[in-house]
């Protein structure tokens, strides 16, 4: 009992508070260290999801583009076999539909997220800047820079690319340019 009275006087009161507030504060740490864990697999599952949504978008997108090509392509059809003449290629549906490009025809047939990348691509080569990649048009557009908002835009890029809107480099980068692309069938497109 001597020793603990000792102690006491020695500064042993003041020792022990000081060992429980440390114990405290690493106590501390470890949650902290913990939430900080949580948080980061929370971003990845987050991140994750918003792919998962950009991509159930992009295929109920490309399906109302489907049904309104197979709409319009059996509507000329019909209208053919009544008036017993060629029919026109039907006109695009704005917003559902990337026609091909051809001479004449107005950027004005495309949706506006379509006029919005032509445009800024076109302003890009106009300051001479070079071929962008997806991610870059994302951002230009003020979209961000996530992996779903450029994979979104890379669809919508590579749509108008593939119907000579615009130009695909070898490299994968986009760039404003037009060119004829060879349409099998009636003219329409998908």
């Amino acid at each position: 009992m001597t020793s603990c009275v000792s102690f006491m006087v020695e500064g042993c009161a003041v020792a022990s508070v000081l060992g429980m507030l440390e114990e405290r504060e690493a106590a501390a740490r470890v949650r902290v260290e913990g939430l900080r864990e949580e948080v980061a697999q929370l971003a990845e599952v987050s991140e994750a999801a918003e792919i998962e949504l950009d991509r159930r978008v992009i295929a109920r997108e490309e399906l109302v583009e489907a049904l309104a090509v197979s709409s319009a392509e059996s509507t000329a059809v019909t209208t053919t076999e009544a008036a017993g003449k060629p029919a026109p290629s039907p006109a695009p549906v704005p917003g559902s539909t990337v026609p091909p490009w051809r001479e004449g025809l107005p950027v004005t047939v495309l949706a506006p997220d379509y006029q919005r990348i032509l445009g800024m691509l076109e302003q890009q080569r106009s300051t001479g800047h070079g071929p962008l990649r997806a991610k870059e048009i994302a951002v230009e557009l003020g979209l961000g820079a996530t992996p779903a908002k450029a994979e979104g835009l890379r669809s919508k890029a590579r749509r108008l690319a593939e119907r000579g809107w615009l130009l695909l480099e070898a490299s994968g980068a986009f760039s404003a340019g037009r060119r004829p692309v060879a349409v099998p069938g009636s003219g329409s497109s998908a």
